[in-house]
């Protein structure tokens, strides 16, 4: 006996190109609204991730063509994905790379798999030969997929993924290249005593007597800005997915993280004179953000601006930390991010942090790696990018 057909008929999904500005809104926002109420996820603000996303805003504009794609379900917006062909990135690694990014879906691959699907024949298109990520929209800004760590403290300009999309990534024909490693450091009384760097070592003084350090004022960090992004650009050349970061989008940056910014968060070393190493922490916007929503009421945003002034952060993120390429492979060099840390931590005393994130590293840098872990020994996120083949 022949059963009958079930009625049940799972919806249609449709993978539509973002094309007016309602469906730009949309796109930028779809995180806090498939993502509402499952465990560990914060909204980040609205205002925040259209400086990321919109073309009108981003830099990356400058130099990239990206297309936005929606995936659909019943009428409801269910994931976005953002084809990236990144021309600065083309031009550095002298390959065809296409890359995704701005990935967040529901974790299903009646989902998932259409929406690479687009990404990828976009990508093909326009002649890549494989495809990477995810990048939000650059590897100088949010990157990789979230793996471990979904109920972890959310931190600035890190992504949030719930879990399982990885695996799903995976299932798309995507091999892992690297895992990005992020570890929180409680800032504990004895935390100086806790840096391996040799007794007696001062700036200024014997060993490191054409060494100095010094801080810079809101006012300079901005006005030098680019000493900062050579040096950026110098000290990262080696790592894996680097892209040099153009003029126009580290002054974007700094524009951004401005009114967060005080002295104390930023070292700059010198080696007679001139700029050798630097870091860079920032704090913690979700600190001050995590019970408004995306979209916070007026009274929502007279709270976060009153937290703001007050400086009512908790926690910080060690965002950039580098050692010039001239020293690199020398007892210097490998010193320095000890020391810039170290140095950090003493000018940083006044501030209320109680931790800082110290990431994302990567899991191929065995020097960074090692610092961290003498310190906190097991990361407590970790994210990854994919790379996949694309056929011609």
């Amino acid at each position: 006996m022949q059963r009958e057909a079930s009625p049940y008929q799972p919806e249609k999904i449709e993978i539509k190109p973002v094309t007016s500005r309602r469906e730009l809104r949309l796109f930028i926002t779809l995180p806090r609204r498939i993502y509402k109420g499952m465990r560990g996820f914060v909204a980040p603000f609205d205002m925040e991730q259209f400086g990321l996303l919109d073309p009108a805003k981003a830099a990356i504009f400058r130099h990239a063509e990206i297309q936005y794609f929606l995936a659909w379900r019943g009428g409801k917006a269910v994931g976005r994905i953002a084809a990236i062909i990144d021309r600065r990135a083309i031009e550095y690694w002298q390959e065809n790379v296409g890359q995704f990014g701005a990935f967040d879906a529901l974790p299903e691959a009646d989902i998932t798999e259409p929406l690479l699907k687009a990404a990828e024949d976009w990508l093909l298109d326009r002649g890549a030969v494989c495809v990477r990520g995810p990048v939000t929209l650059s590897g100088n800004a949010e990157t990789g997929c979230m793996i471990e760590g979904q109920e972890t403290p959310p931190m600035v300009a890190m992504p949030w993924h719930p879990v399982g999309l990885g695996t799903l990534i995976e299932q798309g024909g995507y091999k892992k290249t690297q895992d990005l490693l992020s570890y929180s450091l409680e800032l504990t009384p004895d935390i100086e005593e806790r840096f391996k760097v040799p007794e007696g070592l001062k700036f200024g003084e014997g060993r490191l007597k054409t060494i100095t350090a010094r801080s810079l004022s809101k006012k300079e960090i901005v006005s030098q800005s680019e000493i900062l992004r050579r040096l950026y650009n110098d000290a990262w050349a080696h790592k894996y997915n680097f892209v040099p970061m153009q003029d126009y989008e580290m002054q974007a940056m700094v524009k951004e993280i401005k009114p967060l910014l005080r002295p104390e968060h930023y070292v700059q070393i010198d080696q007679d004179g001139e700029p050798v190493a630097m870091a860079m922490v920032i704090p913690n916007i979700y600190d001050i953000t995590s019970d408004l929503g995306g979209a916070p009421s007026p009274l929502g945003w007279i709270k976060f601006v009153y937290r703001l002034v007050k400086h009512r952060f908790t926690s910080a993120r060690v965002i950039l930390l580098g050692v010039s390429s001239k020293l690199r492979g020398t007892i210097l060099g490998s010193l320095l991010p000890s020391l810039a840390i170290r140095e950090l931590m003493q000018r940083g005393k006044s501030l209320p942090y109680k931790w800082v994130e110290l990431g994302w590293i990567q899991e191929s840098d065995t020097g960074m790696k090692n610092l961290a872990e003498s310190l906190v020994p097991h990361p407590h996120k970790r994210h990854r990018i994919f790379e996949k083949p694309l056929k011609q």
